[in-house]
């Protein structure tokens, strides 16, 4: 009997200890598992304290945000673990609500065997989707605080902003057959030579009208801007030149390998007053400054700096709108050759500048440019944005006045730059006793010495509308018109008498047409934008020392078509072409048309 009991009981524990062999190994080997996990958590826990409190030490994390952000971290895992185990509970009741299965002995354990590829793939899913949102928030946060700049560098470095642009330019003008040959005087030479047998003898007197030239050309700017304290900016802008003007900073190549020029192009003060809603109120410029007036190339050339002092009142309407809150303009001069003005929707503006053009030996009979301009800037409809504005630019001691003989009283009254297209008159004559303007600088009744001979007092407006319904497709369409109101066709007859004869008379009327397809600025890859215009200037309209430099090749007296557009290769990186079709709407017979290609590259 006994034998039979022990032999039972031998039996029963040959089949129960390999069930419990197998459970203690699973449990020993779970046991392992979760101290592995806990390890890990435990080092990731510290490497991150660590990592905290070393940017803390660097100083590129405030101490204080660095607890708050512990903080927060902390708490929020703590509500995430009792949601989870909430979750796991309800999971738990309702399996045991709806097992069918039969009852199992309380006694048994339940293992759950997950595969270490899906352990993997859980472990990739969260560690992405944590990742993302850690970084999102990181770097917002870093931008906004400006993290990764060290305590030890200078606070004014971190308020210093450096940008540039370089362009290579291909260019090419084309003369007309039928042009009138030396019909077109160089008046620059014939003043800075003497007269016009002077500037003849270094053949200098007439300007190209019939030889074709091709030039290589180049233009590196270097701009640094620095806040001074809230609102107060100052800075200055490097650029190459190999011109002495005001409407071109081109370094033509070609120099038998000379180093290339330097020119401070702008050197500035600026005010910018924004109150607590983020409304900029007005601002006020000094030195040499960009271009402040809404305007096109017609009137001034998109190179063209302006010396003086200038300031620009806004008055707001309908900011708490939110189309009006977040709208985001492009840049004003992001269209090439057409500048935005003041970039703030729904407003009324008023610019007011004065600009000293050349000063003289006498401060009331230096030239200058005294100018204002009124305009609204409207959102119609969506995006879509109206402009108009209305200016006024008077120039003040810019008109040529006449010398007595051997006097240079009013040499100073000669412009110190001109293209061509003005009407121009003699300051100083050689009469035959004339001993500053003799037979051998120019024939008897010539002149030696040249001015402009009408006033220029200017009425510009200006109107453009913004269809930004299919943006970022944009179309832009601007219309520019200017009237000068300074000629005095009886006055130049008393003064300079029958030197003009029949060609005594206004000519004062400019104006341009032109439509804007595509991106507002020229960013990425494939990015694009078409132009298409069509400009009238007649002689004495504006000043031709200011204009576009490449449309007739500078100056005014003249009308024709431009069309061109732009297309990115890469980011800041795109190319413009421009073929411009023009001729001479008074003047002798002077048709040019000319062919641009740039590379533009920004930094």
């Amino acid at each position: 009997m006994m034998t039979r009991k022990t032999l039972a009981a031998l039996l029963a524990s040959s089949l129960v200890t390999p069930i419990m062999a197998d459970e203690k190994q699973e449990l020993l080997k779970l046991k392992q598992e979760i101290a592995g996990e806990r390890e890990e958590l435990l080092n990731l826990k510290n490497t991150t304290v660590n990592l905290i409190d070393i940017f803390v030490q660097q100083g590129l994390l405030d101490k204080q945000k660095a607890e708050s952000l512990m903080k927060a971290a902390k708490a929020k895992a703590t509500l995430e673990t009792q949601q989870q185990i909430t979750k796991a509970a309800e999971a738990n009741a309702a399996e045991a609500s709806t097992d069918k299965a039969p009852a199992k002995d309380p006694k048994s354990i339940r293992f759950a065997y997950v595969p270490e590829f899906v352990k993997e793939e859980i472990r990739q899913e969260v560690i992405s989707g944590l990742t993302g949102k850690v970084v999102t928030e990181v770097k917002a946060d870093a931008k906004k605080e400006q993290w990764g700049i060290p305590a030890a560098l200078p606070e004014w470095l971190q308020n210093i902003k450096i940008s540039g642009d370089m362009r290579l330019r291909a260019q090419e003008d084309y003369f007309g057959s039928g042009n009138a040959k030396n019909a077109y005087l160089d008046y620059i030479n014939i003043n800075q030579d003497g007269g016009l047998l002077a500037a003849q003898n270094k053949n200098q007197e007439y300007l190209n009208t019939s030889q074709d030239r091709l030039r290589l050309r180049e233009r590196f700017r270097l701009a640094i801007d620095a806040k001074i304290t809230d609102g107060l900016k100052a800075g200055f802008r490097l650029s190459t030149t190999n011109q002495y003007g005001p409407v071109s900073s081109n370094q033509t190549l070609g120099n038998t390998g000379q180093s290339f020029q330097v020119a401070i192009d702008r050197a500035f003060a600026q005010y910018d007053y924004v109150d607590s809603q983020n409304n900029d109120w007005f601002s006020l410029y000094g030195g040499r400054i960009a271009n402040p007036w809404v305007s096109t190339e017609m009137m001034y050339s998109p190179d063209l700096s302006f010396e003086g002092f200038a300031g620009t009142l806004r008055l707001h309407a309908n900011q708490h709108y939110d189309r009006v809150k977040n709208y985001l303009p492009a840049p004003a001069n992001s269209r090439f050759g057409v500048q935005m003005g003041p970039q703030t929707p729904d407003s009324f503006f008023l610019t007011l500048g004065a600009f000293p053009i050349q000063e003289v030996n006498l401060s009331t009979t230096d030239k200058w440019l005294f100018g204002g301009q009124i305009g609204a800037d409207w959102l119609i409809h969506n995006d879509s944005r109206l402009k108009a504005a209305a200016a006024f630019y008077d120039y003040e001691n810019i008109r040529a006045r006449s010398n007595a003989s051997d006097s240079f009283t009013y040499d100073w009254t000669a412009p110190q730059f001109i293209q061509k297209g003005n009407t121009m008159v003699p300051i100083t004559v050689n009469n035959g006793s004339n001993s500053r303007c003799t037979s051998t600088q120019s024939l008897q009744g010539q002149g030696c010495l040249f001015g402009l001979a009408s006033d220029f007092k200017i009425f510009n407006a200006t109107v453009m509308y913004d269809f930004a319904d299919f943006a970022p497709i944009h179309t832009l369409v601007s219309v520019d018109y200017a009237k000068n109101v300074g000629y005095d066709a009886a006055r130049i007859g008393r003064e300079f008498p029958g030197y003009l004869g029949s060609n005594n008379r206004a000519r004062t009327d400019a104006f341009q047409v032109r439509l804007d397809v595509g991106k507002q600025e020229i960013k990425y890859f494939k990015d694009w934008s078409a132009i298409l215009a069509y400009r009238y200037i007649q002689r004495d309209a504006m000043l031709d020392a200011f204009t576009d430099s490449i449309f007739h090749q500078g100056g005014t007296d003249a009308k024709g078509w431009m069309i061109g557009g732009n297309y990115g290769l890469a980011k800041n990186t795109w190319m413009m072409f421009r073929w411009f079709s023009t001729e001479a709407i008074d003047g002798p017979p002077l048709d040019i048309d000319t062919a641009t290609l740039d590379l533009n590259m920004r930094l």
